[in-house]
């Protein structure tokens, strides 16, 4: 994974530090290659810091390959079909935890080692997608969640199944209804499970975070408590603890009645306790549970990976943040960021707790929020466009958001190539381990990585980023000559 960008703060979290003149020309010049890469690539999916993309809470999960599969046929137009991979994957949860996941998003390639994080379906392709429920359903009828796979074909009429075609036949049934693709399992015993299920599902409701704090921001004076942050969790408790900033300056973290609180519980409202006479500034609080995350929940990328949806989870670690900031007077301000898939772009919320308007900068235009108000801001972002922007505001007030808009799936076959071949469609990576028999005959890659749409921006951003650490390399020499004369 490539990193054009470089951040030290994450939703809610401020930026601070200082850097070097050689870091600073390090970042001009990989600034300046994101630049030209958005356009000799002209795919615009840039990729961005992944430890730095401002998350609202939940598990963090890097992707370990496709481990559970089978072979399936994709109709990719003009009577042509491709042979891909269709089963399921594995991820490692940031802390602790396995989760097994299907894709969602079957034209567009993954990453190796792409980090992933838990999102609302409104932020994904399933916030516009009627049949979103059905593949709830399908999720929690079939392989892995059933695990007795005669039972499963009992039910189904499928006839014998393996670990490998049922997840292959439970794959192909959840492509139908993510990306309206015509896709047929390779496997016969796959392919009547795949059947039944589509003909069985049924639209279920979207199934409750892990972990998030509602909002993850909140401002105010000194000497009083700021909040209320309200816990939504999955899990029966959590636990709650301040930052070494908060403990610094004296804040405690409460709950409503004003007692100290170290758990906590769905709903609860949590409040930041900040003494009177407090110096202005900020600090924050972390909840975290071990829990199994709720099978349905979507995970997007932090780049450009295909969308998955959970289908399996062990005993997970997941965590939320909020963070408070308060002064004596003047402008005090707040400010969340969400993903806002109906409108194309990110909601840019900015609260002002304080006694004076706050005025930002934000998309080439001025916006000013009024004392006690709150006002939103649309930021447009294009599809698979990645992001980043900052705010900022009095006393050192700063905070960055980036990511990358992914809300939407290829729902027809890719076009052509101008050479006349055909692009080649952007299933699955190949497994985990090795390779398989490809439809040629040869030993290969079973499913296509995307190499039409992942490589060019690969290879480019290689380029990028020697042409970039070069540029910078021969300032600093230059520098360095120039100040022993």
């Amino acid at each position: 994974m490539f990193a054009l960008f470089s951040a030290s703060a994450a939703t809610g979290r401020r930026t601070t530090g200082r850097r070097t003149t050689g870091r600073r020309i390090a970042a001009a010049a990989a600034t300046a290659g994101l630049l030209a890469l958005g356009s000799l690539a002209g795919t615009g999916n840039a990729v961005a810091d992944e430890n730095d993309v401002h998350h609202q809470g939940g598990a963090v999960a890097t992707l370990d390959g496709l481990k559970t599969f089978d072979k399936a046929r994709l109709d990719v137009g003009g009577g042509t079909t491709k042979t891909i991979a269709a089963g399921l994957f594995e991820m490692s949860v940031e802390g602790s935890g396995l989760l097994q996941t299907y894709c969602i998003d079957i034209h567009n390639p993954t990453q190796d080692k792409a980090t992933y994080l838990e999102t609302p379906w409104a932020q994904t392709s399933l916030g516009a997608n009627e049949n979103a429920g059905k593949i709830l359903w399908i999720l929690q009828n079939s392989y892995p969640q059933v695990a007795d796979l005669a039972s499963l074909a009992q039910k189904s009429g499928s006839g014998q199944l393996t670990p490998e075609t049922a997840a292959a036949g439970t794959q192909v049934a959840i492509w139908r209804f993510s990306d309206g693709a015509k896709v047929e399992a390779e496997n016969a015993q796959a392919e009547t499970l795949a059947d039944w299920l589509e003909a069985q599902a049924q639209n279920l409701q979207e199934p409750k975070t892990s972990l998030t704090l509602e909002p993850n921001a909140v401002s105010g004076k000194s000497g009083s408590r700021l909040g209320p942050v309200t816990v939504r969790t999955d899990a029966g408790q959590v636990s709650v603890a301040a930052s070494e900033d908060a403990a610094a300056a004296g804040v405690k973290v409460t709950g409503k009645d004003g007692q100290a609180v170290t758990s906590a519980a769905d709903g609860t409202e949590l409040y930041f306790d900040v003494p009177e006479g407090a110096a202005d500034g900020s600090a924050s609080l972390t909840v975290r549970a071990t829990t199994k995350v709720p099978v349905g929940r979507a995970f997007a990328s932090a780049s450009k990976s295909q969308t998955q949806i959970l289908a399996g989870s062990s005993d997970s670690t997941v965590t939320a943040d909020a963070t408070a900031n308060w002064a004596t007077k003047g402008a005090i301000p707040s400010v969340t960021a969400e993903k806002n898939c109906a409108k194309g772009g990110i909601d840019v919320t900015a609260g002002n707790e304080g006694d004076s308007p706050f005025t930002f900068e934000l998309a080439g235009a001025e916006h000013t929020v009024g004392a006690g108000e709150t006002k939103t801001v649309t930021v447009p972002v294009g599809e698979d466009e990645a992001y980043d922007f900052t705010v900022t505001g009095p006393n050192g007030f700063s905070e960055r958001f980036q990511g990358v808009l992914d809300c939407k799936t290829q729902g027809t076959p890719a076009p052509e190539n101008p050479g006349g071949g055909e692009e080649t469609p952007s299933s699955n990576p190949s497994p985990a381990g090795g390779s398989s028999e490809d439809t040629t005959g040869g030993k290969g890659d079973l499913a296509e990585t995307g190499s039409s749409s992942a490589t060019p921006v690969i290879a480019g951003i290689a380029v990028v980023l020697v042409v970039a650490g070069g540029a910078a390399m021969l300032v600093l020499r230059k520098k360095k000559a120039a100040g022993g004369q």
